[in-house]
């Protein structure tokens, strides 16, 4: 069965910052004595290593998490092209479904946790093959969404639109994370004040951009409220 608290975490574009917001979210429920777990199910861009291909940001949610899962478990699809995941998967001659990431997804969750986050890869509509798309893993485990929001132009209306389509595929948008990606954003705050009051759902926080000195998960964490997860 599946933890009753269990979030897929979606952006609203590459590069938004996905994996960092949801190491925070992991950090800030450790701090509420939560046990954790996250979940990477296919990642594009991954090195080789002596252990085999590992996916960085993976790593990053196993070094966030409180609970201790093998990497094939956190990330049972790394493909090592730095590529959308369908177009990575054909080069590499592989052929990954939803079924089988549900699956992969299920069994890593057998273990007990007071949250679990699956992480997605890119936006809500990216491919996973040729006739399915990422979006359809949370569909099939019944997950609600905690939407990442990368601020930057342009950012309300990628929002919008995601949300859009989040609610169309039938699945509810738990909460939102602004994360300012873009440090000289024009009218962060009244694109904030505008998303706030658009987008139908708790806003977790707003996550500042970090200079490399300041970053760390806590850090991030500390900006996080996860009262209404």
């Amino acid at each position: 069965m599946l933890s009753s608290r269990h979030f897929f975490v979606a952006g609203t574009d590459t590069d938004v910052g996905k994996t960092l917001v949801a190491c925070g979210i992991l950090k800030a429920a450790e701090a509420r004595g939560l046990r954790t777990l996250a979940i990477k199910p296919v990642a594009a861009g991954a090195e080789n290593t002596a252990e085999g291909l590992r996916n960085q940001d993976a790593v990053m949610l196993m070094a966030a998490m409180t609970e201790t899962l093998p990497y094939s478990q956190v990330n049972p699809v790394p493909l090592e092209p730095p590529i959308a995941p369908h177009i990575a998967a054909e080069q590499v001659g592989k052929r990954v479904t939803v079924s089988q990431l549900a699956g992969l997804c299920r069994g890593a969750m057998m273990q007990a946790a007071d949250l679990v986050l699956i992480e997605g890869a890119g936006g809500w509509r990216v491919p996973l093959n040729r006739h399915e798309l990422l979006s359809g893993l949370a569909v099939e485990l019944q997950a609600p969404v905690i939407l990442v929001v990368g601020m930057k132009l342009g950012c309300i209306n990628h929002a919008l639109l995601t949300a859009d389509a989040i609610r169309a595929d039938g699945l509810r948008i738990a909460a939102w994370v602004a994360n300012q990606i873009d440090p000289q954003m024009s009218c962060f705050d009244e694109n904030l004040s505008a998303l706030k009051a658009m987008l139908g759902a708790p806003c977790l926080g707003v996550v500042p951009h970090f200079s490399d000195v300041d970053l760390t998960l806590e850090a991030v964490g500390a900006h996080l409220d996860i009262t209404n997860l």
